[in-house]
């Protein structure tokens, strides 16, 4: 028999915690023996999607402002018309080849509005298709909120219409859909929950620090990191901190926070052993993406988390104080915030209990793959 085909579509647009998630996704699929062929339409990002995942890439989309609502090509270009029709024919052309049986669509219609230009005619072409495959949406757990009037109906029509399912990345007794999505009745046969997908439990580190501050990407999150490394020469100089800012840091941001860095302070853009790291490490300052707080919660690291609030930004928010509120996390304010808050924060830690022992569904990788696999038969 031949493997089940999967074509994955993933757009990143910021920062790169989508392609980090489908990526778990797609290699958990492909060691369930599905062949995957990933979709990008972002820059392209060390190490994802992963090895044994056929990549397709298409010209690459960034967000031309912090609110999402305009594209720009990788020089930072407005994308014109001429730009986003080669992109959608090759993504029809691509969906054509591959044949699926199944085609999963990230975060799309629950978000990526502005990539419907491709995306409602790879939905066109799916209903045309004979066979036709079966569609999936695939969305974090807590969705962005503030949506304009009428979004949220268009979201319920579209998966009404078109899609089979819809997996949530999340375990229901953490969040659940309708906590951020006031229509989730309208398409509760559709949903299906998978767990957090978060990463494997990591193997023990090669190296050790006490404090470790991560900005994700790097896109956004400067001013986390150089309020880390200031507290940083407040504290005792016997504890060693790293300073992870992400790939996406301006390379003058970078060079700027290194001039000044105590001795005590390591300064990386990247470390693939990062969830190692974290093992090892007392106190984790970070912002509230998804995919940060699942290596934090395969960890006994106190959580010191900033969430990313420009533009009316909610979703690291509502995972925040949803941690807070376990006991797994304490939160500072993006606004405003101070070398004395993170520093206080810093101690509270360091002087704290053992964390409480984490209760949440975290396989949902391989609940993705065990629940597409039960729909194909």
């Amino acid at each position: 028999m031949t493997a089940p085909r999967i074509f994955f579509y993933v757009q990143h647009l910021l920062g790169i915690g989508h392609i980090a998630r489908a990526s778990r996704i797609a290699n958990a699929l492909v060691k369930d023996g599905f062949e995957v062929t990933v979709v990008t339409g972002g820059l392209p990002v060390p190490g994802f999607p992963g090895d044994g995942v056929k990549t397709i890439e298409l010209p690459p989309v960034v967000a031309s402002n912090v609110g999402f609502s305009g594209l720009a090509d990788a020089d930072g270009q407005a994308a014109g018309e001429e730009f986003l029709s080669r992109r959608r024919d090759l993504l029809l052309k691509a969906f054509e080849e591959a044949k699926p049986e199944v085609v999963i669509i990230e975060a799309f219609p629950f978000g990526r509005r502005q990539m419907r230009f491709e995306l409602l005619p790879l939905l066109d072409a799916i209903e045309k298709a004979n066979p036709r495959p079966k569609l999936l949406s695939s969305v974090r757990d807590i969705l962005q909120e503030n949506r304009k009037p009428g979004r949220d109906e268009e979201t319920v029509k579209l998966v009404r219409d078109h899609f089979d399912a819809v997996l949530i990345h999340g375990d229901p007794d953490f969040v659940r859909l309708e906590d951020t999505f006031p229509l989730t009745a309208d398409i509760a046969d559709r949903l299906r929950y998978t767990g957090l997908v978060a990463p494997p439990p990591a193997p023990e580190p090669s190296e050790t620090f006490d404090i470790i501050a991560s900005a994700g990407g790097g896109a956004v999150g400067l001013e986390l990191i150089r309020a880390a490394r200031d507290a940083a020469a407040l504290l005792p100089a016997d504890i060693r901190w790293l300073l992870v800012t992400g790939p996406n840091l301006p390379a003058a941001d970078f060079s700027a926070l290194s001039e000044d860095a105590p001795a005590n302070v390591t300064l990386v853009r990247f470390r693939k052993d990062f969830p190692s790291l974290l093992r090892g490490a007392k106190v984790s300052i970070s912002q509230a993406g998804y995919n940060t707080v699942g290596d934090l919660l395969r960890t006994q690291c106190r959580s010191i988390l900033i969430p990313f609030v420009a533009a009316g930004e909610t979703e690291q928010t509502v995972r925040a104080e949803r941690l807070q509120a376990l006991g797994l996390a304490e939160i500072l304010p993006e606004k405003g915030l101070t070398l004395d808050d993170v520093k206080a924060a810093v101690e509270r830690a360091l002087a704290a209990p053992p964390r409480p022992a984490v209760r949440l569904d975290l396989d949902g990788a391989a609940k993705s793959a065990a629940i597409i696999r039960s729909m194909i038969g």
